[in-house]
């Protein structure tokens, strides 16, 4: 890395919509003659002190803070539940809290607005019934089909006590993150660039699903306009040559895989650098639109697709010819590049869209870079001992999967950024300079296999540092059930040296490695890593730093997306309080039949 300070792009302005707001509702007892008055100041302080919370500790992907809006008079009744619903349109509202510490009128002052996400928090106190509100509203909102997350604390505060409990604030945190991700994702696009790769179900890109699960829309790029683009020079120069001198500085090339009869010389390699810091450019310009190409004379050019996910199909008929995408996806996906740190750009590799929507779940759950990969091998501790000689301790004493992708892994993925001294993940804005250093200091590029890439290109080659806790997902589609989600808890592991030498050999040695072994729970899909393994329902997985697999399950039924297999505990998980009325012994059952019920969120 050169000496001078990375600009940090926080809040970054990329697409139409302005970031969602989160609406909080105080709501009444409307009767005046000394009930509301006596209400008054309580339930205010009440709403203040939650979005107060809100506003300091919840921050937005770009790295700004959230906004919270509050209607100008407590909500006591239906004109003023509409007074505020007007208001939180006018002010782009993508979520709500309902908040009380006393008895109101439940389906007269509720949220009736049809496709956000919804809490009331009832306050536990016992000079007013804040939980006989919160019971009441919570019984309307079922009856109505209107799905809403009840928060109660576990303890009873007095009247003057205006404090958040932690339990609340964890409620409070999951619900907001979660919501916030729904009503990001609403109207943005997912950018399909080419069709189908190599026959993958998941860049069979289903417009039905992302319509009326995640109020997205599909947009189509024939790999094509990528050349167009190259060949007319419609990219800005300036900053290709401003690129292109910061890859010679800082991405260091790894071995070269090929027989040296089939190596191609230094003229060709540097060529094909240049090729692929192009399409990097232009692939991220198709996705948002760069307003210097306007100056350049492509006005349509400048504006992009709104797209907040994208795919790039590559295999075959791309990469049969072309240098491949590997290096794009890598430092798309990466939380910095050239112009600094920034906000990844979630991109897919092989166009597999359904590992792309899990990527943007991760990303917009937790703003960190995400991990695509491989679900590549399951190596049982006999095997590692048979092939190595190494009997596997520690974490990887059951055995251990290996996640290894064609080389278009996230930077952020070497596990060389830091939280506590430990290895981590962390959202662009608190990355220092050293950890970019680091990351790109443990980073070899290698040059394509010929055999798979026969255009060539450069993949990503690292090892993720072990000890990260981690979550992987896969979202699927099955004919006549629907999209379904999988979730997996566990934690990276760095295997000695020698070992992973030698079973990383048996693969492709220039590619990304994450070793990672599952939490186990000793039933079912989680009886061992094999298990995992044998149930995981696609070849590829999203990788997200921290065990957040409880953010994916509250974000699930949110979407009415069942979650099909996971390894959260129970007191971790926070559903709608509609899910009880399905069942509350078989609770996966009663997911798929709640999200059954109610249907996609945006259905028609």
């Amino acid at each position: 890395m050169s000496n001078e300070r990375l600009n940090v792009f926080i809040g970054e302005k990329r697409f139409v919509e302005d970031y969602p707001k989160v609406g909080i509702r105080p709501t009444i007892d409307g009767r005046y003659g000394g009930v509301r008055e006596s209400l008054e100041e309580q339930t205010w302080r009440l709403a203040k002190s939650v979005a107060e919370f809100i506003e300091k500790n919840v921050y937005l992907p770009n790295g700004g803070k959230v906004k919270c809006v509050l209607p100008p008079r407590c909500i006591g009744g239906v004109v003023e539940a509409r007074m505020a619903d007007e208001l939180f349109k006018k002010e782009g509202v993508g979520l709500s809290i309902t908040v009380t510490p006393c008895w109101c009128y439940g389906s007269e002052t509720m949220d009736m607005t049809l496709d956000i996400p919804k809490a009331v928090w009832g306050f536990n106190g016992t000079e007013r019934p804040g939980a006989v509100y919160l019971a009441a509203v919570s019984a309307a909102h079922n009856q109505k089909g209107l799905p809403v997350f009840k928060i109660y604390g576990k303890d009873v505060q007095d009247k003057d006590d205006f404090s958040i409990p932690q339990d609340v604030q964890e409620k409070i945190l999951k619900f907001v993150k979660s919501a916030l991700a729904v009503s990001i994702m609403k109207n943005k696009s997912y950018l399909s660039i080419g069709n189908v790769s190599m026959g993958i179900a998941g860049s069979i890109v289903d417009p039905d699903f992302f319509e009326d699960y995640l109020g997205m829309r599909v947009e189509y790029v024939d790999m094509s306009e990528i050349i167009r683009r190259i060949e007319e020079k419609i990219y800005d120069q300036e900053e290709f040559e401003r690129a292109i001198q910061w890859v010679r500085n800082n991405c260091k090339e790894g071995e070269d895989p090929n027989p040296p009869e089939k190596r191609v010389d230094r003229k060709k390699k540097d060529e094909v650098w240049e090729f692929v810091v192009k399409m990097a450019i232009i692939t991220r310009d198709l996705m948002i639109g760069n307003k210097k190409l306007e100056a350049l004379g492509y006005p349509e050019e400048a504006l992009g697709h709104n797209a907040i996910l994208a795919g790039f199909q590559g295999q075959r008929q791309w990469t049969d010819h072309f240098p491949n995408g590997d290096f794009m996806e890598t430092i798309l996906n990466s939380s910095f590049d050239w112009n600094g740190l920034r906000q990844p750009y979630i991109l897919a590799t092989e166009n597999d869209s359904l590992n792309g929507v899990c990527m943007l779940f991760g990303h917009l759950l937790t703003n960190t870079a995400q991990i695509f990969a491989d679900v590549r091998t399951y190596w049982s501790e006999g095997a590692i001992y048979r092939v190595t000689g190494w009997k596997p301790e520690g974490l990887a004493q059951n055995g251990v999967i290996h996640l290894i992708n064609s080389g278009s892994a996230a930077l952020d993925g070497t596990g060389q950024q830091e939280i506590d001294g430990k290895p981590a993940i962390k959202p662009f804005w608190e990355i220092t300079e050293e950890e970019v250093r680091k990351c790109l200091e443990t980073t070899r590029f290698c040059y394509a296999n010929l055999g798979y890439f026969r255009g060539g290109g450069f993949s990503t080659k690292f090892v993720t540092r072990g000890g990260m806790p981690v979550t992987i997902s896969r979202l699927n589609i099955v004919k006549g059930l629907g999209p379904v989600l999988q979730i997996a808890e566990g934690w990276t592991v760095e295997l000695p040296p020698n070992v992973h030498e030698i079973l990383d050999r048996r693969t492709d040695p220039t590619w990304p490695t994450t070793w990672f072994v599952p939490k186990l729970t000793g039933k079912g899909a989680f009886k061992s890593a094999y298990s995992v393994m044998e149930n995981w329902g696609a070849n590829h997985c999203a990788i997200t730093y921290g065990h957040v697999g409880d953010l994916f399950i509250t974000l699930a039924t949110m979407l009415r997306i069942p979650v099909c297999m996971h390894n959260v505990e129970e007191e971790r998980i926070f559903r709608p309080s509609a899910w009880s009325a399905f069942g509350t012994e078989d609770l996966e059952g009663a997911d798929f039949r709640a999200c059954k019920n109610f249907g996609p969120l945006y259905k028609k």
